[in-house]
């Protein structure tokens, strides 16, 4: 029997075995941000919570570039991955770029999602949230993310 590709990744490594990001410092304020990887450990970025926003946002800083997601993406991207119940692929994409259905990213821009569109606060820097978003979701023990070079998936843990 042929086995799909994602059969073959799940089966023969779990994403604790793929790679490892650097362990997690900061607490994600901005005088204390996350200091985290990408999903394929090849980039780093720092991200904070800025609750005194209009409207409140995950900040996310990568070198220069600050790009802003709303900050609800959290609770909001943990409850979709809940309900899916299983892996779902990252996708990562600038805004100009289309994005592969049924991945992070198209969810992340979605008119179905909660905020009917782009998560990403700053037109112009609206993109790559299955990129930066997911790490954090990782950090705050709400999900598991795969470390591969490409192709990364993640999945919704039970809240602690």
């Amino acid at each position: 029997m042929a086995t799909k590709k994602s059969e073959t990744k799940s089966a023969t490594k779990s994403a604790p075995e793929a790679g490892r990001p650097k362990k997690v410092t900061g607490d994600g304020t901005k005088e204390k941000p996350w200091q985290l990887q990408t999903p394929t450990l090849s980039g780093e970025l720092e991200m904070y919570r800025d609750r005194s926003a209009e409207p409140p946002a995950l900040v996310c800083r990568v070198g220069k570039t600050e790009l802003r997601y709303h900050l609800r993406c959290i609770e909001d991207l943990h409850a979709m991955l809940k309900k899916h119940g299983d892996w779902m692929p990252l996708g990562s994409a600038d805004e100009q770029k289309p994005v592969t259905e049924g991945t992070v990213e198209a969810w992340g821009r979605s008119e179905k999602n909660p905020v009917k569109g782009f998560y990403g606060i700053k037109k112009g820097l609206r993109g790559r949230f299955g990129m930066y978003v997911p790490p954090v979701l990782e950090t705050l023990g709400l999900a598991e993310v795969e470390h591969f070079p490409k192709n990364n998936r993640m999945r919704a843990l039970d809240k602690k």
